[in-house]
């Protein structure tokens, strides 16, 4: 089990996202073990209100001293909504992961099938041991 927080209600992906449903809309950001691999966060790229997204697609960019990775969809539908407080505070990243959310989507696909390829925390926390980090 690793030390890594994680959040109960969310989905993960194996690119380190986590999706978790609020009111019909999937609330999209990066996993405490991605936040800490990546070590401070000081830019954060948010896609465009509007954008019609697919699962798996790089919609957003998150740089850190270290490297810039990309921030894929979990799931698919349209961007409706941006964390602007990232631009300004990208450090929340780091200090909040569960909070600190990059987009949200209004789901457009197949909802039940792309949270159902997804992880669950438990499946995320083997993963990230598998990994080593």
């Amino acid at each position: 089990m690793s030390d890594f927080k994680l959040d109960a209600n969310a989905k993960y992906a194996k690119t380190h996202e986590w999706v978790r449903m609020e009111d019909g809309v999937a609330v999209v950001g990066i996993s405490d073990a991605a936040q800490d691999m990546m070590s401070d966060v000081v830019f954060v790229e948010l896609p465009e209100v509007g954008s019609q997204v697919s699962a798996g697609d790089q919609v957003a960019v998150v740089e850190s001293v270290k490297a810039a990775e990309d921030v894929n969809a979990p799931v698919s539908g349209e961007i409706v909504e941006v964390n602007s407080d990232l631009e300004d505070e990208p450090e929340q990243v780091n200090t909040d992961p569960y909070g600190a959310w990059f987009f949200k989507v209004k789901p457009g696909g197949d909802l039940d099938a792309e949270l159902a390829a997804l992880m669950s925390p438990e499946e995320y926390d083997a993963f990230v041991d598998e990994e080593g980090h």
